[in-house]
């Protein structure tokens, strides 16, 4: 334990994962800490995650922040869910849609009730039954909390947007509600001799910042968490073979899609995200499989519309510190790990961080038992997210080049090795409570990977073949009459737009 009262908080780094960080301090510690950020302007950021999910609402949210001024100054889209493209085999694709699909049972998932018609001879498709899925692929939007004279839920979304203008947007927040912000390159981080707690940052300028708790927001630099304090790294490359990333903007010359596209390629995945300005691309690979030159020859290849700019290759190594709160140094963001953009996790891991740190936050001194909280929460939510994405990897059936070969054949943790084992044996998944993604989240991908159940749940064997067909009938045609009469992605956009002007 530390005694040292907490009252000045510095973060290392701007770009999204520091501003997310000074704007969630600044709104939860307002007069009980002083939160200073410094960064500089010619260090450049990553930059490459534009895409969400849905709990960033809830965090905009909890910042006051005005959807509509939100949307405009970012040039925000909406987002409906990922579609997958040649992942399960070339020519197949699948969405993880967020929200619900089908209908809520007790004690027993609505794909139960799927499955079992599948097994009668039905030849639905499980996606007929997901609204933000109808309203993705038919290019609709609006704010439909239910659908109308039901109990059904209605669309659940998230944003893409420009990660620099959130950066900005998160800026402007910030200072307002106090925080300081210190212009500036790092020269030197002062230790103390006995305790090895960071005391202090010395600019090139000669100015030092000091503070009590310092949040390393430096990206995969990692100065104070992986070089001061000397957390250890743990690689998680067995798992995740890809560790290289070429991202590029192009113009958009198409409708502006609600969803994101995650393309499979011979040796790892395309992202295609559209942005009200522009369209956010990148692929992500081995570099065991493709060297630089060739996948920049493929993402040029297959944008959507011009390039804007060079492309830029981003070195990455999957995995996390151990502790990601080490010493009087917590960090966040790609200082705390890292994992690919398959599932747009990047952004919402530093909300998270941010937000657990707030609830554990210090307060007469740093204690050990917060500490190792914090650790264990950090660790979980990494290790869930991980093999989520792992198994977009594992479940592949496709023969077409070594990369695939090598990632079916590749040994995976316990952990998701019995997950998958339970869901083809029986149907079923349960959700851990450290779990990020849903039961249905799960459901998506492993049925839209191939990884179809041998059973399902015995209650869905209460309804009669008739009522199951008419529940499955009259599910569909709601859906399909819910989809028709909502607006289109652009309108909404244009409308709520011109709704926020001033």
């Amino acid at each position: 334990m530390n005694n040292k009262n907490i009252g000045k908080l510095v973060i290392l780094g701007g770009g999204t994962a520091g501003w997310i960080t000074a704007a969630m301090m600044a709104k939860s510690m307002a007069g009980t800490v002083a939160v200073t950020l410094v960064e500089s302007d010619e260090i450049g950021t990553v930059g490459v995650g534009e895409a969400t999910i849905p709990p960033i609402r809830n965090f905009n949210g909890a910042l006051g922040f005005d959807e509509a001024d939100f949307l405009r100054e970012t040039k925000a889209t909406i987002k409906l869910g990922i579609q997958f493209e040649n992942w399960s085999r070339p020519g197949e694709n699948y969405m993880h849609a967020f929200g619900s699909i089908g209908k809520n049972f007790p004690f027993c998932d609505f794909h139960h009730y799927w499955l079992r018609n599948r097994a009668l001879g039905g030849n639905d498709c499980y996606w007929d039954f997901s609204l933000n899925y109808q309203a993705a692929k038919h290019n609709k939007f609006s704010h439909l909390t239910n659908i109308p004279n039901t109990k059904l839920p209605g669309l659940s979304y998230a944003y893409h947007f420009d990660a620099g203008l959130y950066a900005q947007y998160l800026r402007r927040y910030s200072e307002s509600k106090g925080v300081e912000r210190v212009e500036g390159k790092v020269f030197d981080v002062r230790c103390n001799h006995d305790s090895g707690y960071v005391e202090g940052l010395t600019l090139e300028s000669g100015q030092v910042v000091e503070g009590d708790l310092f949040v390393d927001c430096s990206g995969f630099a990692g100065l104070l968490i992986g070089k001061a304090v000397c957390s250890e790294y743990e690689d998680w490359g067995q798992w995740l073979p890809c560790d290289r990333a070429i991202a590029v903007p192009s113009e958009s010359t198409a409708s502006i899609v609600p969803y994101t596209r995650s393309i499979a390629r011979a040796c790892g995945w395309q992202w295609q995200i559209p942005l009200q300005h522009r369209v956010g691309n990148g692929l992500v690979y081995s570099s065991s499989h493709c060297s630089d030159e060739q996948a920049r020859e493929m993402l040029l290849r297959t944008l959507p519309g011009k390039p804007l700019a060079e492309p830029r290759v981003i070195p990455f190594r999957t995995g996390h510190r151990r502790n990601q709160w080490e010493k009087n140094v917590v960090s966040l963001g790609l200082a705390s790990g890292f994992l690919e953009p398959l599932e747009s996790t990047s952004i919402h891991l530093v909300q998270s961080g941010a937000t657990r740190l707030v609830k554990c936050f210090p307060h007469r001194g740093i204690r050990t038992e917060e500490v190792t909280e914090f650790n264990r929460q950090s660790r979980l939510e990494m290790e869930r997210i991980r093999d989520f994405i792992i198994l977009h990897y594992k479940a592949n059936q496709r023969r077409d080049s070594d990369f695939w070969r090598h990632c079916e054949n590749m040994a995976i943790p316990e952990s998701l090795r019995y997950k998958m084992e339970l869901f083809r044996a029986t149907g079923k998944v349960f959700r851990d409570y450290d779990d990020l993604f849903t039961e249905v989240a799960w459901q998506q991908v492993l049925i839209g990977q191939g990884v179809l159940p041998e059973d399902y749940h015995g209650i869905a064997d209460g309804m009669s073949d008739t009522q199951l067909s008419d529940l499955l009938q009259s599910l569909k045609i709601l859906i399909q009459g819910t989809v028709r009469q909502l607006p289109t992605h652009e309108a909404f956009l244009s409308s709520l737009l011109a709704s926020g002007v001033k």
